[in-house]
């Protein structure tokens, strides 16, 4: 009985192995057809590989094109500097309590719009640009601009944002741009850069994005203290009641664990370039 209990057991080891070295190969070769596959007008949703070990996410060899067209998700692996951005579509009654927090921390933010938010939300965006934050776009109309084959439509969803800030505010939008939904291509990561813009990404962010199905305040900062790494780009929805409640105790967190955020204007792009970030594993 103890022979055949031995036998179950080096058995079940073989097939324990067999199965990572399918998972690995199925991994290799759907990143090998991925890379044959490519091409200028393929359509891609950003994504990261999350962990909890205070690295940062592992590289994607799928997404390396990006970096040639000024795209950006993540900075430098040996400084404690977290760059924190909202997407912002429509007002859901949270961002001034998100504001009063930022002010409170002294800690700079970035916050994508949509020109839904500049019509219904002005006093809220002159505020945020009053108080020091990056307000950055988001496209006009939230549409998928990864799947526009115009230079000019594509255009227009930027410079009409840009025209409706510049009137709202006085000043000129800054030169940042976060895809609708991380839709992308890299016929649409190029357009972006020919108006000057740089597409920014992220390397952190969780399911905060549905109102009515928000996690609950502790699930939400185990999640964001757990994978919070060096040059983290923090992605967070100001739509969230949640991130409204917790973004004080957060903040507070990454203070006492020596993070300093800081402003996307400060991002060290020429840097990200040359090396665009990631653990290389």
């Amino acid at each position: 009985m103890k022979r055949k209990g031995r036998v179950v057991f080096w058995t079940a080891c073989f097939d324990i192995v067999l199965i990572a070295l399918a998972v690995v190969y199925n991994f290799n070769t759907q990143v090998c057809f991925f890379a044959a596959a490519h091409s200028e007008t393929s359509e891609y949703s950003w994504y990261f590989v999350p962990r909890s070990d205070g690295l940062q996410p592992r590289d994607l060899p799928e997404f390396a094109f990006i970096k040639g067209y000024d795209a950006f998700w993540v900075g430098s692996p040996d400084e404690k500097t977290l760059y924190l951005t909202f997407d912002a579509g429509y007002e859901n009654g949270y961002t001034a309590q998100i504001l009063d927090t930022l002010k409170k921390h002294r800690a700079p933010a970035a916050f994508f719009v949509v020109g839904h938010y500049l019509k219904t939300a002005p006093e809220l965006v002159q505020r945020m640009a009053d108080e020091g934050h990056l307000v950055c776009s988001h496209s006009m109309n939230h549409k998928d601009m990864a799947a526009m084959g115009s230079f000019e439509d594509f255009k227009a969803e930027l410079t009409a944002l840009e025209d409706a800030y510049s009137a709202l505010t006085g000043t000129q939008m800054p030169k940042y741009f976060r895809p609708p939904e991380g839709r992308f291509s890299e016929r649409s990561l190029q357009y972006a850069q020919r108006l000057g813009y740089k597409t920014i990404f992220w390397s952190f962010a969780y399911k905060d994005w549905y109102v009515n199905d928000q996690p609950s305040e502790e699930d939400a900062i185990k999640t964001i203290i757990t994978r919070t790494h060096p040059g983290a780009v923090v992605l967070l929805h100001a739509t969230s009641a949640t991130n409204a409640k917790i973004l004080d105790r957060v903040l507070t967190e990454w203070e006492a664990m020596g993070y300093t955020l800081k402003p996307l204007d400060e991002f060290p792009f020429e840097q990200m370039k040359e090396n665009p970030g990631g653990t290389k594993e």
